[in-house]
């Protein structure tokens, strides 16, 4: 093989800087080869390492009572549900590859969290995703909306799991660089949870699944850069998806760990073999050495480099058990699938790669893995000029419309508010049969079979208020993340994280970064919500500048009991409406200030924490005792949506008539979007008792109307508008949109 010389340009050509070239070097004793330093390059990438946020991660907390393994302990957070079973969970992005192939960048995402989940011996049950995306007034984003939409949707649909929930939100700062986090979520019995951990020297590894093609080489670098003019030409590192090899994948994997015959199992995802295999060893303390001549290939004349450094899709490693070598073989062989011995355990601590007799690479796994050699940074930090001129902004000095029931309907036709039918509607969520809650809700609730139990999961995150005020943004995602799957009767017990940012090299995104990280940590102590893993997604920037930092929360709940869970949309005529928590008319960073005025300013909606949990515990008090009927968080466009919502989301179209005291400005009453607030519905017999629990509780609670059979949405003499009217533009919203030509 003639291979590149080997030298400081072409290091920095991988991504890599002067000074952890140098520290290649000195590590090896030796000028790295070209395989050794393209290794290197992928797993020392931000997407791999997280050099640039490990150490702010280390403060998010991490132990709660029903978890069973710390974050990034395994491919994805355990929690404990009762009855010997567990929940494997976790979010992931793909950002940049959805940016240049949004149908298999999307479709990638989704396999590749699936992954996450079975090769921890769990069987995915549910996925979610969390999109971005710029205007949908431009053709291009148009187009990316549409291919991430229909990849999630195939890749789901084909796979056999229900996707339940998510959220999608449209502003400009996401143009050129759309966000794709996809979530999954699995059930497994705790005597069946499998490591990712290479031990026993000696031990065969065995790679099972497709073969390996040039698909995916250097996606986990590309993912670690800005996307500039020249990132259409990365098309070859977007990965390729087959979900019907990936389900056969699922059965394999699920029946070899059932039959015991593995010692430790990893997906191959970001930087493929070279990463699974790096951190198998570290894990297990000791070494592989891979004959790189044994990978099945589907393409001529890879190198070492290609092979390794691959990212083909569905593929697994394996440490098998000794002497269950053929077992493994003919497992795969039933499921269609390639399992060939690639290598075996060693006691020298090193990855090494050989092939035709020669060593082509050489390394200690531990100097390659998040946590042990892998560099990490302590970045400079700036507050951004932004903040004091958003801070400054004076809300009483705008006008108030004259027409508040337009300025409800235009809210309601807002993308980031409207109903996302035309996403979910792609979505097969009732696969498996076990969906009680269907997208459209604070929540998705899926029921766990042969129990009583369900699970309420929901993702979340409000850039905008992020990017005003990234501590108190990070601390209401967290927050109503929890809200959400309160409402649905479940407690929150764990979350996943996704956080998507611009370049840490730049001290105000760093200084966005780590304060939303101190946000969300104190929000997770506050709730009892610990941090199981996740992902970090630097480099979401374009020539136009970077996203509104958006760290995506995924939250976790368990319904105790499926008499409890609970829905947003009204019940009943005659039930009578209470708005529980706080109101003040905070507009700062609101739809409605965007919607109504164009304007991106002010300051986030402030959160108190412990009065956050108060609320939370009475909801969930009011549901066990059969208080609530419908519960529902406010949130983007405040208590009017709110309303709007609970009477059309159900399957009969009721109305509301509500009389209450505004609090200051009727407008800002309406449409802000103060934090700490549901709105629920009770029977009137009720109402008494769950005012005397709101007031134990000492959260506010006031009464501001009746639920109606006369189809219209009657506020204080401000709004009247038919409920029909009200639906009709919230459901048609965003296929409007996606018709235009």
């Amino acid at each position: 093989m003639n291979e590149p010389t080997v030298d400081l340009e072409l290091a920095r050509a991988h991504g890599l800087e002067p000074e952890e070239y140098d520290r290649i070097v000195a590590m090896l004793g030796r000028t790295p080869t070209y395989t050794e330093l393209g290794i290197f390059s992928v797993m020392w990438s931000e997407h791999c390492s997280y050099k640039n946020s490990i150490a702010l991660l280390k403060t998010f907390p991490k132990e709660g009572e029903h978890l069973l393994v710390e974050a990034g302990e395994e491919n994805a957070g355990l929690v404990d549900i009762g009855d010997g079973l567990a929940v494997a969970f976790k979010i992931e992005s793909h950002n940049h590859p959805s940016a240049v192939e949004p149908y298999q960048g999307a479709a990638t995402g989704v396999g590749g969290i699936l992954r996450d989940i079975f090769t921890m011996g769990a069987r995915p049950i549910a996925a979610l995703n969390s999109l971005r995306f710029g205007s949908l007034d431009d053709p291009r984003v148009r187009y990316l909306f549409k291919g991430v939409v229909k990849g999630i949707a195939d890749y789901g649909n084909c796979f056999g799991v229900p996707t339940i929930g998510g959220e999608v939100y449209f502003d400009e700062s996401y143009e050129g660089n759309p966000l794709v986090n996809c979530m999954a979520v699995g059930l497994v019995k705790h005597e069946r949870v499998a490591s990712a951990i290479a031990s026993h020297p000696g031990s065969s590894v065995i790679l099972i699944g497709s073969a390996t093609g040039r698909d995916g080489i250097h996606g986990a670098t590309f993912a670690s850069t800005e996307i500039d003019d020249e990132s259409s030409d990365q098309r070859p590192q977007v990965q390729v998806g087959d979900p019907f090899t990936e389900k056969l994948l699922l059965e394999a994997t699920l029946e070899i760990i059932k039959e015991d015959l593995i010692v430790g199992i990893q997906d191959m995802g970001a930087a493929g073999i070279t990463c699974s295999s790096s951190e198998m060893a570290a894990k297990g303390g000791c070494g592989i050495t891979i004959d790189i001549e044994k990978v099945p290939l589907r393409e001529d004349r890879m190198t070492p480099y290609e092979i390794l450094l691959s990212e083909s899709q569905e593929r697994m490693l394996v440490v098998a058990q000794s002497g269950q070598e053929q077992r493994i073989r003919d497992i795969c062989r039933k499921w269609d699938l390639h399992a060939e011995i690639i290598g075996a355990v060693s006691a020298k601590p090193n990855i090494t790669i050989q092939m035709n007799g020669s060593t082509v690479a050489d390394i200690n796994a531990e100097s390659l893995v998040l946590g042990g050699g892998a560099p990490v940074y302590h970045r400079e930090t700036r507050v951004p000029e932004y903040i004091d001129r958003h801070r400054a902004f004076e809300p009483e000095n705008l006008p108030c419309p004259q027409d508040l029931s337009r300025a409800l309907l235009d809210l309601l036709s807002s993308p980031n508010i409207a109903s996302k039918q035309w996403v979910y509607q792609q979505y097969d969520h009732m696969v498996r049969s076990n969906t009680m809650v269907l997208p459209g809700a604070d929540a998705g609730v899926v029921r766990i079979k042969g129990t009583d139990k369900a699970l309420a999961l929901s993702t979340d995150c409000n850039g905008k208020y992020v990017y005003l005020n990234p501590r108190t943004g990070g601390k209401i995602a967290v927050a109503e993340a929890a809200r959400n799957v309160v409402c649905c009767g479940a407690v929150p017990v764990a979350i996943t994280n996704c956080l998507n940012f611009g370049n840490p090299y730049k001290p105000e995104i760093y200084w966005q970064f780590s304060e939303a990280v101190a946000g969300i940590g104190e929000a997770c102590r506050v709730l009892n919500t610990p941090v199981t893993g996740g992902n970090v997604s630097f480099y979401n920037e374009n020539p136009k500048g970077a996203v509104y930092p958006t760290p995506v929360i995924g939250m976790l709940g368990i319904v105790e009991s499926l008499e409890h869970v609970t829905t947003s949309w009204f019940k009943r005529p005659g039930d009578v409406l209470v708005l529980l928590g706080r109101s003040g008319g905070h507009v700062g960073g609101s739809e409605y200030l965007k919607i109504q005025f164009d304007l991106l300013t002010g300051d986030c909606p402030p959160i108190d924490l412990p009065y956050e949990k108060r609320l939370q515990s009475l909801v969930l008090q009011g549901i066990r005792a059969g208080f609530v009927n419908s519960a529902h968080d406010l949130s983007e466009g405040g208590l009017a949506v709110a309303l709007a919502e609970s009477c059309f989301t159900g399957r009969d179209q009721l109305g509301v008539d509500c009389a209450f005291e505004f609090s200051g400005r009727a407008d800002f009453s309406l449409f802000g979007e103060d934090q700490s607030r549901i709105l629920v519905s009770v029977e009137p017999d009720k109402l008494e008792e769950i005012l005397n629990q709101a007031a134990s509780y000492d959260v506010g609670s006031q009464v501001i109307g009746t639920v109606t059979d006369n189809g219209r949405i009657l506020v204080e003499g401000v709004i009247d508008i038919p409920v029909s009217k009200a639906a009709q533009a919230y459901n048609c919203a965003l296929a409007k949109k996606m018709e235009v030509r």
